[in-house]
């Protein structure tokens, strides 16, 4: 059985989670104030994934403790093609400000040669990002509008065994629609509301230090409803709920675990192969095709995150709450697994 999660404060006197659980909105009220945990540990992050069936941006600004990150990657699917551009600064222990609920708030930060900046404004999200430099001696630039949020997200509240004062508290927001623009080698690519997409990864949590992670998600229409799926495990105690959910007209069903599938080949992953996807309760049974591999391997000392973030498409079966049967095909999403010690 899977815990649902009830309204209240996020964390306790001691630091630790007052309950695990999953919600369909940010029930709990998080505080960084609250957190008894070395503030080395407390991660904080804000990442959203714009994208059409051809073309794609994905903006990234973090405040790890010791380290913060503005990162913008530009995604071209149809002639598949990345190009990530991640802008670190040092110890900025929570100074980045970023709110303690996505509903309200911005979320800022200037560095020499980029600027960053998601708001709230007139009932929609806008994001904006500038960096110099960001390919072929040119810069990258955007503006991009969220709108039409959907009724339900996925909200996760994940303790971790080994440390009683860390925990991860996690908003996926699928579905979104999108708008705006982006400026990539000096050319520029429009999202258009009718077929463009949006969704936000939106976390708070003191980590601890070495963690594998599978996360996937997609978004789009089928047959005239909107469609969109959050699917991961591995980070963290989940026993109390798992982060697997579909969302069918803005509104949350509920999955049990996923695997991913993963193929293998000569003793390693081979991300670029079809993955097989299945749920333990049957009602999840994907084909992951890849298109383009986001990969990233940072190695610094104590320091390492290495990534696999795989766009593709998705083609199979979904069943809902109410036993209704969605038949997917060449849905746009990604499926990763990322490997940090930090």
């Amino acid at each position: 059985m899977q815990k649902i999660l009830t309204e209240g404060d996020l964390l306790n006197a001691s630091g630790g989670l007052c309950e695990a659980g999953y919600a369909m909105a940010l029930i709990k009220r998080y505080d960084r104030s609250a957190i008894k945990a070395n503030r080395f540990r407390i991660k904080e992050w804000d990442y959203y994934l714009i994208h059409n069936e051809d073309f794609g941006v994905a903006l990234t600004l973090a405040d790890n403790g010791y380290m913060g990150l503005v990162s913008a990657s530009f995604l071209n699917f149809a002639k598949p093609h990345e190009r990530t551009v991640s802008k670190m600064f040092w110890f900025p222990m929570g100074k980045t400000a970023l709110p303690p609920t996505s509903a309200q708030g911005s979320s800022q930060k200037n560095l020499k040669g980029c600027s960053c900046s998601f708001t709230h404004e007139g009932g929609r999200r806008r994001l904006t990002l500038s960096m110099d430099n960001f390919a072929g001696g040119k810069p990258f630039s955007c503006e991009l509008w969220l709108f039409g949020e959907p009724e339900d997200s996925m909200v996760i509240a994940t303790p971790f065994k080994e440390a009683p004062r860390a925990f991860y508290y996690n908003q996926k927001i699928v579905g979104m629609r999108a708008e705006g623009w982006a400026e990539y080698l000096g050319e520029r690519y429009e999202f258009q509301g009718t077929d463009s997409f949006g969704l936000l990864d939106w976390g708070r949590g003191v980590w601890t230090y070495s963690n594998t992670w599978y996360w996937g998600a997609a978004q789009g229409e089928v047959d005239g409803h909107s469609i969109g799926f959050n699917i991961g495990y591995g980070f963290g105690d989940t026993s109390a709920a798992s982060e697997n959910m579909v969302f069918f007209d803005g509104m949350a069903h509920k999955l049990k675990e996923i695997d991913f599938g993963i193929p293998r080949a000569n003793g390693r992953d081979d991300y670029m192969s079809v993955w097989h996807m299945t749920s333990s309760d049957g009602r999840f049974s994907m084909d992951f095709e890849p298109l383009l591999d986001r990969f990233s391997d940072t190695n610094a000392l104590l320091i390492r995150s290495c990534q696999h973030q795989v766009f593709g498409r998705f083609s199979g079966r979904l069943i809902l709450d109410d036993g209704r049967e969605v038949e997917v095909k060449n849905l746009l999403g990604f499926a990763e697994k990322v490997k940090n010690r930090w």
